[in-house]
C-alpha cells in the first residue's frame, strides 16, 4: 500500500462584492476496498454549514451557500489517503463467454446511463474506427484496453486548446486536449462497443514524472467487465487504474463530476484558480498499517434543498482539468 498527502486548493476573486453564492462540491476521497481515507479536512472563507448528501450515482455532495457580500471564495480540502493495488480481471470464462454476458447487461436499469450512445457530427467515423479496432476474439477488458491505447496515441496531450465546454465533436476534430477531452473520447469509444462505461474525477499521483494531469484534478473512465465489476482505464497515460489513481465521483460524464462548481449575483467577471498538490508517504505496511481509518463528515441521509435544485438549473462550471 502507499499513501500519499492530497491538498487541493479552488479559489475565485470577484471584480466586485457578490453575494447569494451558492455552490456545490464534490472533493470527498471514495472511501472502498481500494482506497483508505485516514483524514479529510474542508476549509472555506466565510466559514458556512455544509450540508452533504449522497447523489443519484452514489457520490458524496456537498452545499453550502455563503449570503453575506464579498469578493473572495476559497475552498480547501486535504486528505491524507492509503491507496491498495488492483486486482486486475481473471481469464477464467472465455471471450465468447464475457461478450454473451456483456449483451445481457443492456437489459439491466443500472447499466442504461452508461450504455448511452452519443450523437454528434463525426459519429460514423467513430464508429467505423470501433469497428475496426474491435476483436471479439478477445475479451471486453482487452478490447477497452485497445481502445484507450488508440487514444493515446493518435490524439495529442494539449493544454489551452479546449474547456469545460468543449464538445465531443471538436474534441474529434482537433484529435487533441487534455485528461476531461480523452476520458470523454474513450467514454464514446467503448460505448459504441456496447461496453458499460463511466466518467471519473479525481487526481493521479505523481509516481513519476512522465505522467499526465498531475497539478489539477484529473479524468479517467471506468469500464464495466461481468463477474468483476468496474475497473479504471486512464488514456491520457494509457495506463490501468491502479494505486496511484484517487477517485472523487463517477457519472455520465464530467457535468456529473465536477468538483466545485455554484452560482451567484453580481458582477460577472471573475477569476478561477485551481491548484493540487499531492505528496508522496512512505510505503505502508501490509500486515500493520497503523491506523484506524477516520471519515470525514459521514453523509447523513438527506437530499437537497429544493431552492438549490432551482439554483443549479442555471449552473455555471468553472473548474479545470487537465
Amino acid at each position: 500500500m502507499s499513501s500519499y498527502k492530497i491538498k487541493h486548493v479552488t479559489r475565485y476573486t470577484y471584480q466586485s462584492p457578490v453575494i447569494d453564492c451558492i455552490n456545490q462540491i464534490m472533493l470527498y476521497p471514495v472511501h472502498d476496498a481500494q482506497l483508505e481515507v485516514r483524514r479529510h479536512e474542508l476549509f472555506i472563507s466565510h466559514s458556512p454549514g455544509i450540508e452533504v448528501f449522497k447523489d443519484y450515482f452514489g457520490n458524496r455532495v456537498g452545499v453550502f451557500s455563503v449570503i453575506r457580500p464579498h469578493t473572495e471564495l476559497l475552498v480547501v480540502s486535504e486528505a491524507d489517503v492509503i491507496t491498495k493495488p488492483v486486482q486486475l480481471p481473471g481469464n477464467s470464462v472465455s471471450a465468447a463467454g464475457e461478450w454473451e454476458k456483456m449483451s445481457r447487461l443492456r437489459e439491466q436499469f443500472q447499466f442504461f446511463d452508461f450504455l448511452e450512445k452519443e450523437s454528434f457530427e463525426g459519429v460514423t467515423e467513430v464508429e467505423a474506427l470501433v469497428k475496426n479496432l474491435l476483436d471479439y476474439n478477445k475479451t471486453p477488458f482487452e478490447n477497452a484496453q485497445a481502445l484507450a491505447s488508440y487514444i493515446f496515441n493518435h490524439f495529442e496531450y494539449k493544454k489551452g486548446i479546449t474547456d469545460v465546454e468543449t464538445k465531443t465533436d471538436e474534441v474529434w476534430k482537433l484529435k487533441a486536449g487534455v485528461c476531461q477531452d480523452f476520458a470523454h473520447m474513450l467514454l464514446v469509444m467503448i460505448r459504441r462497443a456496447d461496453i458499460p462505461a463511466r466518467y471519473v474525477s479525481g487526481y493521479i499521483c505523481p509516481k513519476n514524472e512522465k505522467m499526465r494531469g498531475t497539478g489539477a484534478t484529473h479524468a479517467w473512465v471506468e469500464a464495466y467487465i461481468p463477474d468483476y465489476g468496474w475497473i479504471g482505464l486512464d488514456p491520457t497515460n494509457n495506463c490501468i487504474v491502479n494505486d496511484g489513481h484517487v477517485r472523487l465521483a463517477v457519472g455520465r460524464n464530467f457535468t456529473d463530476c465536477t468538483p466545485v462548481k455554484g452560482t451567484y449575483k453580481g458582477a460577472g467577471e471573475h477569476t478561477l484558480e485551481v491548484s493540487v498538490h499531492i505528496e508522496n508517504g512512505n510505503k505502508v505496511n501490509l500486515e500493520n498499517p497503523g491506523f484506524s481509518p477516520v471519515l470525514h463528515n459521514p453523509a447523513p441521509n438527506t437530499i437537497p434543498l429544493n431552492s438549490y435544485q432551482r439554483h443549479l438549473e442555471n449552473k455555471q462550471q468553472e473548474q479545470q482539468q487537465q
